[in-house]
């Protein structure tokens, strides 16, 4: 397998001071260069960037798409953990009273690609997921 390297994704946030609050304090990522427009972050190792964008017009939440018996709301975007630090993220969420899209729980269980998995969304409805597999090598298996 090839050495994974740092992704960068960039998403809209409709208040980009709520939004920086939400991904410093809720999720405790560190904060790099910003402007009065975007801000980067640190996002467990990846480059993710929130970009002041108006709230559209009509806007109802994302789409979603049935997965094991739940509704996952697509777009979404999150990280694949280690299985400690995805329940450490959990404690991290629950204490601060995050709410959840779809609870904290088991994605696939006694199946290939078992994984524990959450949803919820920041403050400008953009869907986060973070997920971790007990065996990494699991990741794409089929």
């Amino acid at each position: 397998m090839n050495q994974l390297t740092p992704f960068h994704v960039a998403v809209p946030v409709y208040d980009l001071q709520e939004a920086r609050n939400f991904y410093r304090n809720i999720l405790g990522c560190t904060e790099g260069r910003s402007s009065d427009h975007w801000a980067d972050f640190n996002l467990y190792g990846h480059q993710f960037v929130i970009h002041l964008k108006p709230k559209p017009v009509g806007y109802t939440g994302p789409h979603q798409s049935a997965v094991d018996g739940h509704e996952v709301p697509v777009p979404h975007y999150g990280v694949v953990l280690e299985w400690e630090a995805w329940h450490q993220l959990v404690n991290r969420l629950k204490s601060l009273r995050v709410k959840f899209l779809i609870e904290p729980g088991i994605r696939f269980e006694g199946q290939v690609g078992e994984q524990a998995t959450l949803f919820f969304l920041d403050p400008s409805g953009n869907a986060l997921e973070f997920k971790a597999f007990k065996n990494m090598d699991q990741l794409f298996a089929v």
